[in-house]
């Protein structure tokens, strides 16, 4: 059965423990990975220079997540629209995903029963299975 693994790219421990979690994932159902990359148009300008620089950066991070040379992949960006995981979502909808990985850090007792805002908006509205992990 053909199926993508998205995740969803965050310079944090959750986002490097999500990336983890995504190739074990992606390598264990022999599957390609997309990483979704939400650029704030305030501050970049969605083009190709900052798309190489962003597949460079997520090169290096999948060799550091333990990614095998011959992992498939792709970048699929696109630019902050409303909040960031209806952003995330319409980007795994483009990606036509079928298992997002997203990475949640650990919380207090009330944190926990909260989540975070924007795994909490993933789990609730995403479309296909969710797999949270912990930073």
């Amino acid at each position: 059965m053909d199926m993508t693994i998205g995740v969803a790219l965050s310079n944090t421990p959750a986002g490097d423990a999500a990336l983890r979690a995504a190739v074990q994932e992606a390598v264990l159902r022999g599957q390609p990975l997309a990483v979704l990359h939400v650029v704030d148009t305030s501050e970049h300008a969605a083009d190709g220079a900052l798309n190489a620089s962003v597949s460079e950066t997520v090169r290096e991070r999948l060799d550091a997540a333990g990614a095998p040379e011959g992992l498939s992949w792709e970048l699929v960006t696109g630019p902050t629209r409303g909040s960031l995981p209806e952003a995330l979502l319409e980007l795994a909808d483009q990606a036509a995903i079928d298992l997002m990985v997203i990475g949640s850090r650990k919380r207090s007792a009330v944190g926990k029963l909260l989540m975070g805002s924007t795994v909490q908006r993933v789990l609730l509205d995403a479309s296909v299975p969710v797999l949270v992990t912990k930073a």
